[in-house]
């Protein structure tokens, strides 16, 4: 049998934890919840930045002990999963759906462990699954664009062209078909979740060809877009995840907020109050889960009228009236529903 490199420093790891880096017990019993980020890190300002929040929330409101590892590299998620297990961590959230493979192999490991993944579902007894209906504040995003649009041409820039991604094109995409079919709606991946610089050269790219709103739901790469927006006239990003309103202010249309916080903050109530552990956790407009932001800088281009139309989709999809797509099959056969 091969041994991996990985399989190498995992199985350091866990001969060094064993013979001295037993866990020093939090102080009063608090509970203690652990993170691994994915490769974009803290200071994306997204992704995972919105899960860090929830983190530090449960540290306030909870009292939990918590700590974060940051991964540099694919190579870390399962080290520092298996770190924070041999330490005895009472929850271990991973931040992203890259870790799937990883979750699954070291929730297999430490049975007595629990683990939350963001983005994936892993079936195993010890895991929690934490998943969006992107779609639904996609739609909304989308229905704004095609409010907003003087061109009729808006654009999605996407991190990775996989399912998880297609949720935010095809709802983002339907939400501009509800209010204009005429609307075109310009595509492009940016082939990953970091490369600011090709982030801000397909928006270039994307402006360059006519669109003047760019749905951007790219990570950290997403940065590169926002800074593309800062010297193009008339033209405006939405930004995704967090509330990234305040980095180009008047710039960002709005935010669709996914609110990873919420997710990760449920999970470690459940922990702190030494509950069982949901398998699967789904959230979605009427959950709370994902939405737009107030339009804090936007509000002499989003008007009253555009809100009150927003609120009108919001309560639709809710009501179950609305679906909107998720896939680009669905995308395809996605009608229009009078309101």
């Amino acid at each position: 049998m091969r041994f991996t490199r990985r399989a190498a420093l995992i199985a350091a790891v866990v001969s060094m934890c064993a013979a001295g880096c037993a866990p020093k017990q939090a102080a009063s019993g608090a509970v203690r919840i652990g993170m691994v980020t994915d490769v974009g890190g803290l200071g994306d300002r997204s992704f995972n930045d919105s899960a860090y929040a929830g983190l530090v929330r449960a540290k306030t409101d909870l009292h939990a002990t918590t700590t974060v590892l940051q991964s540099h590299s694919a190579a870390d998620y399962q080290i520092n999963m298996t770190v924070l297990a041999n330490k005895e961590y009472d929850e271990i959230f991973a931040i992203g759906f890259l870790m799937a493979k990883d979750v699954d192999e070291v929730a297999e490991r430490y049975a007595k462990r629990h683990f939350a993944i963001i983005d994936a579902v892993v079936d195993r007894p010890n895991v929690t699954s934490v998943t969006f209906k992107e779609e639904e504040g996609s739609f909304l995003a989308g229905a704004l664009a095609a409010m907003t649009t003087k061109t009729k041409k808006i654009a999605f820039l996407g991190g990775l062209d996989i399912p998880l991604l297609r949720k935010f094109e095809a709802g983002f995409a339907a939400g501009a078909r509800e209010i204009d079919p005429s609307v075109t709606v310009l595509v492009k991946y940016v082939g990953s979740f970091e490369d600011v610089a090709a982030g801000k050269e397909l928006a270039g790219v994307q402006f360059d060809q006519g669109a003047d709103i760019i749905y951007v739901a790219a990570g950290k790469a997403g940065l590169g877009a926002i800074d593309q927006v800062k010297r193009r006239d008339g033209a405006f990003v939405i930004g995704v995840d967090s509330d990234q309103d305040a980095i180009a202010p008047g710039k960002i249309l709005t935010s669709m907020i996914k609110r990873v916080d919420i997710g990760v903050f449920r999970v470690s109530q459940q922990a702190v109050a030494h509950q069982p552990r949901s398998p699967r956790l789904i959230l979605g407009l009427k959950e709370g889960g994902v939405g737009l932001t107030d339009f804090k800088y936007t509000k002499s281009v989003v008007t009253p009228q555009k809100i009150a139309v927003l609120d009108k989709l919001k309560a639709a999809i809710i009501a179950g009236k609305l679906a909107a797509p998720s896939t680009r099959e669905e995308l395809a056969s996605f009608k229009r529903v009078p309101l």
